[in-house]
C-alpha cells in the first residue's frame, strides 16, 4: 500500500477508506494498535501472518504481544465504503476528527493528520532518505 490521503471521522466514529487503499486492504480487515500514535490496519492475509508468528513464539512472547491482539478490531467496509474505528482505537491513536491514512507496504496506518504532518516532516528530509537508500542498498 502506498500513498498518503486525508479523510475526517464522522460523528459516529465511521472512516471513509480510499478505493486504493481499500483495494489493497480488502472487506473486513483487522485494525490495532501501533509502535507509533497511530494504528495499523491489516489484510486478512497479513493478520493471518501475524497471528502464525504469534502462535510460534513462547508464552513469555505473547504476553508481551497480548495488547495487539486484545485491541484489535474486525473492520467491515459498510456500503459507502467506511469502517466504524472503536473509541478506544480511536482514543490511543488521538483520531478526532482529521486522519490522514498511510500506506506502509503492506499495511496502512491511520494518523490524526497534525500528528502525521509533525512526523512527516521530520521524517521526509534529504539526510533521512539519503539513509534510508543506502541501509537499504540502492
Amino acid at each position: 500500500m502506498t500513498g498518503i490521503y486525508e479523510h475526517t471521522i464522522d460523528a459516529k466514529g465511521r472512516l471513509s477508506i480510499p478505493a486504493k487503499i481499500k483495494e489493497e486492504l480488502g472487506d473486513p480487515f483487522y485494525v490495532t494498535l501501533s509502535m507509533d500514535k497511530c494504528l495499523k490496519a491489516y489484510s486478512l492475509a497479513g493478520w493471518g501472518k501475524l497471528m502464525e508468528k504469534y502462535e510460534a513464539m513462547t508464552t513469555a512472547q505473547k504476553n508481551k504481544i497480548r495488547p495487539l491482539f486484545a485491541h484489535a478490531a474486525r473492520c467491515d467496509l459498510d456500503s459507502q465504503g467506511r469502517v466504524l474505528l472503536p473509541q478506544k482505537l480511536r482514543e490511543f491513536a488521538g483520531l478526532v476528527k482529521d486522519v490522514a491514512i498511510v500506506g506502509t507496504g503492506d499495511t496502512a496506518e491511520f494518523w490524526d493528520a497534525a500528528e502525521w504532518a509533525a512526523k512527516d516532516a521530520v521524517e521526509t528530509t534529504p539526510e533521512n532518505i539519503a539513509a534510508v537508500f543506502m541501509e537499504l542498498g540502492i
